[in-house]
């Protein structure tokens, strides 16, 4: 077996868990902030319009 594969394979391995954490990170705060441009209604609000 080859060290230089395991140690390639390892880094591949960390690198993409690492950037699908950030790219799940980044949709949160992208989330939180579209909370905060168009907040949710009041519930007497969208029943009044029925």
């Amino acid at each position: 077996m080859d060290n230089a594969k395991w140690t390639f394979g390892l880094t591949m391995m960390i690198v993409g868990m690492g950037g699908t954490f950030l790219t799940l990170w980044i949709l949160s705060l992208v989330m939180d902030l579209l909370k905060k441009i168009f907040p949710l209604a009041p519930k007497a609000a969208t029943q009044d319009k029925k």
